[in-house]
């Protein structure tokens, strides 16, 4: 199965018009705002908010861990979404768990003036050679958001995955709970549009929740073929897979994590092709200008050097082949290579066991969760951000890279939409981020700081009188001849105004006055106390086991503001219970999962 996902991601369009038919959306008016052919009348707010600015810094509180928690709780509850399970019930399978969606979706436009356009992509699959069977009325759910603006009218598709597998691709009955393959991307996608549709967008927003992405990218192929064959421009695509879990498995993938157990909650990984890396370009230098100051916890966005992990693929795909801008968003580090036939794997991607967390105190209540709400969160304001400045900013700019006697000069075809030009540059030898960025005012400009020989790629941005960049256009290479003097770096000067946030992000697992982060952990993690006013003086911190057999005893004494413990754990293995005593009475506690 696994060399038929990479078969499928590599072949072309050709394969793609042979496995469909009956490609349809089920609203006709979600058509139109897609094409650009609807009155931007019929879906203007009563109070416009379109301004990028007052957006993005909305976005960091109006995107909320605990609803992300809570779409994705509901997500889980219907059992497996494989795409070949239950269509009928009302409780279980993937039909339940998309009519569930298009219900919220139904939700959030009449909480915004039914601006919101609810909608089914319904397809026919014909087998191919090493899939499940054929299927009919196969169907994606999605909403648009219809753009206030028709001139040059593009959309910017935001996409996850929702269906979800076991060890074995082809059983639709195992429970597949998929939390976070993919229930992690599909509750960001969710979470989204009822933030967005709040706002105005100059290009239509398009909000998919795809089936068969397990099966060979099947949903996401079908809505690529659909927007080809009815002329639907689109700006963008961001893809959302597997971005919510902060624990490396061991079996992850590369390029990615390498220590079984490991915890990073402060990256976010995006992978491209090479000629759309200019929109995962555009994704790092927005986040570090315009949103890094601006939020309680930082993030490293990470450009990745290729389209997918190797061997791997998922919902970028599809869009790239049809010749569309498409990068995929994903978690730094993931549980596992997707591959349960490999002996001894013991990872949970692609299992029964990416299960939402774990039961630690037998209440039958999950309170230990493998998914980090407030990672999640950060990688949904990401991902907004990204899609604000999409749809509210300039197409890119074509360009020639010309080798001149002097070194190498960019000439700006259509530059008079900018009042400003970003410069990227890297050796031939050099990751896929930028060594350099350079500004400039002028269409024509000599690239600043090369060697000679050389050979060097470089790609250009334009800004707009926002202050709003564009996506880089694709690199050009080329050969430099002459060394060219230095200039200043770009200094980000197009950042915004934000006001802070009053209340700073809580950890991972809260229990009020007692917190523990990371949990689950492998060897060591840090305990934090929190006393409220007027507690203090000597406690101490009790662990035991499940039997209530005490295992260690911690003295500390409580003051003022919170103390800080790092411990390490030498008892194994287990779920534990970390209890704060002071004066003879239990003031607090909070489980602990200890993994191998």
């Amino acid at each position: 199965m696994k060399a038929f996902l990479l078969a499928s991601a590599l072949l072309g369009s050709s394969l793609v018009q042979a496995q469909f038919s009956g490609i349809l959306c089920t609203d006709p008016q979600a058509v139109q705002a897609m094409k650009g052919l609807h009155d931007p009348a019929d879906y203007a707010a009563s109070v416009v908010i379109d301004d990028h600015e007052t957006i993005i810094c909305a976005l960091r509180t109006e995107v909320n861990a605990d609803s992300l928690k809570a779409h994705l709780q509901r997500i889980v509850s219907f059992g497996t979404r494989h795409t070949y399970s239950d269509t009928v019930s009302a409780s279980t399978g993937i039909g339940a768990a998309r009519r569930w969606a298009f219900s919220k979706f139904q939700q959030f436009s009449a909480a915004n003036e039914d601006r919101l356009i609810p909608a089914y992509l319904q397809f026919n699959y014909a087998n191919e050679t090493g899939n499940c069977g054929s299927g009919q009325g196969w169907r994606n759910a999605m909403a648009v958001l219809p753009g206030s603006r028709i001139a040059g009218h593009k959309v910017i598709i935001i996409e996850a995955h929702l269906d979800s597998r076991c060890a074995d691709n082809c059983d639709p009955l195992c429970d597949a709970q998929g939390a976070e393959d993919n229930g992690s991307g599909s509750a960001l996608v969710i979470e989204l549009a009822r933030v967005l549709s709040h706002y105005t967008f100059n290009h239509t927003l398009v909000f998919v929740l795809n089936t068969g992405e397990e099966h060979g990218l099947l949903g996401a192929r079908a809505m690529a073929q659909f927007c080809t064959s009815q002329g639907i421009a689109i700006k963008g695509v961001q893809n959302n897979d597997i971005v919510g879990g902060i624990l490396c498995g061991g079996t992850a993938s590369p390029p990615g994590c390498t220590v079984e157990n490991a915890v990073d909650s402060l990256q976010l990984r995006v992978f491209s092709a090479g000629a759309t890396r200019g929109l995962a370009q555009l994704v790092k230098l927005s986040y570090r200008e315009k949103l890094n100051d601006h939020v309680p916890v930082p993030m490293l966005v990470n450009v990745m050097g290729m389209e997918d992990r190797i061997g791997r693929g998922s919902d970028h795909i599809p869009f790239r082949e049809a010749g569309f801008q498409s990068i995929r968003f994903t978690a730094a580090n993931e549980h596992g290579a997707g591959d349960p036939s490999q002996q001894g794997y013991d990872d949970r991607q692609h299992t029964s066991d990416d299960i939402l967390g774990v039961d630690t105190d037998g209440d039958l209540v999950v309170d230990s969760f493998f998914v980090d709400f407030n990672y999640l969160q950060r990688n949904a304001v990401i991902n907004g951000m990204t899609a604000t400045l999409l749809a509210q900013g300039p197409d890119m700019p074509t360009f020639a890279l010309l080798d001149e006697p002097t070194g190498l000069r960019v000439q700006v075809n259509n530059a008079s939409q900018y009042v400003a030009f970003r410069i990227g540059v890297r050796g031939v030898n050099s990751p896929p981020d930028f060594d350099a960025l350079y500004r400039t005012d002028q269409s024509s400009y000599l690239v600043p700081g090369l060697n000679s020989p050389g050979v060097y790629y470089v790609s250009v941005a334009g800004v707009d009188a926002n202050g709003i960049t564009s996506p880089f256009a694709p690199e050009q290479v080329r050969s430099n001849d002459a060394a060219t003097p230095t200039m200043p770096i770009d200094d980000l000067p197009y950042g915004l105004a934000c006001m802070p946030i009053g209340v700073p992000e809580r950890g991972v697992v809260i229990a009020e006055m007692l917190s523990i982060a990371p949990n689950p952990f492998t060897a060591s993690t840090t305990i934090r106390i929190d006393p409220p006013p007027g507690t203090t003086g000597p406690a101490k911190l009790l662990i035991t086991d499940a039997s209530g057999r005490e295992l260690v005893r911690i003295p500390v004494i409580l003051g003022v503001g919170p103390l800080l413990l790092p411990y390490r754990h030498a008892a194994g293995p287990g779920i534990f219970l970390c209890e704060l005593v002071m004066e003879g009475r239990r003031i607090h506690s909070a489980p602990m999962v200890v993994t191998d």
